[in-house]
């Protein structure tokens, strides 16, 4: 099972892969990007494809699509030249998974849990009106969630502990207190807020390919405290979680949505 792993930046990729072998790690160019190879230290049929995306939803879209795209053209390019082999090693992912740190909506989501999306919502795609906020799908146009396979989420829920519920993707992050409490008047459900997750679930829903999102808690959603952040603390808690992973992707069949 092929697993791509976006975060946004570097020292949210270098946690994910400390979950992992270092003698396992490996990086490769694709075009736009570079992907860091690693598999769980007791072997099996996983290999995760790390790859630091870049902030906000355009930039992880973007970057999550080049590797898709150049996974499929690779399997492709292994069809006409016979050379495919059975290794899963290359050819299209699994499952893309959207990882790092983030906001969390108190008291639900304290600082250092985790949260598992079982919907990615974009929080602030649509237009302002007289009457407040409206998505764009009520605009007509597009999509403002996705949801990642229900087995899945309780799944990696079970080995990992995270709480299950709405992440919000935002391209402003929170700063006051009367935003947070108008994104949890419109998304009762939310977690977490983060930047990233909506574009990376864009990106593999064009290519046909499941998507979760996990987050780990480093700061309240509210007026900005840089006292109250505990990035080490959710930088670990973010590493932990892909410690305890394998035995869900491995028991998941992605064909179960």
């Amino acid at each position: 099972m092929r697993v791509l792993v976006a975060t946004a930046v570097l020292v949210e990729r270098d946690a994910v892969a400390a979950a992992f072998a270092p003698s396992a790690a490996l990086e490769y160019a694709i075009p736009g990007a570079t992907l860091s190879r690693v598999a769980p230290a007791e072997g099996g049929p996983l290999v995760f494809d790390l790859l630091a995306a870049g902030v906000g939803p355009a930039a992880a879209a973007a970057a999550t699509a080049a590797a898709l795209t150049a996974a499929a053209l690779n399997e492709q390019t292994g069809e006409q030249t016979g050379e495919q082999t059975g290794d899963r090693t290359s050819g299209p992912y699994d499952l893309v998974v959207s990882a790092g740190i983030g906001g969390g909506f108190r008291p639900e989501a304290p600082v250092g849990s985790l949260v598992l999306a079982d919907e990615i919502t974009a929080a602030d795609l649509g237009a302002e009106t007289a009457d407040g906020f409206v998505p764009v799908t009520e605009l007509g146009f597009g999509a403002v969630t996705h949801r990642p396979p229900e087995s899945l989420v309780r799944a990696v829920a079970a080995v990992t502990g995270a709480r299950t519920g709405a992440v919000l993707t935002v391209n402003t992050v929170t700063g006051s207190a009367d935003r947070a409490a108008e994104l949890r008047r419109r998304h009762p459900r939310a977690l977490a807020e983060a930047m990233e997750g909506f574009g990376v679930a864009e990106a593999a829903t064009a290519h046909s390919v499941p998507v979760l999102e996990l987050r780990a808690v480093s700061n309240p959603v509210g007026p900005r405290d840089r006292a109250a952040w505990r990035i080490g603390d959710a930088l670990a808690a973010l590493t932990g979680a892909f410690g305890k992973l394998a035995p869900a992707l491995e028991s998941w069949n992605p064909h179960d949505r």
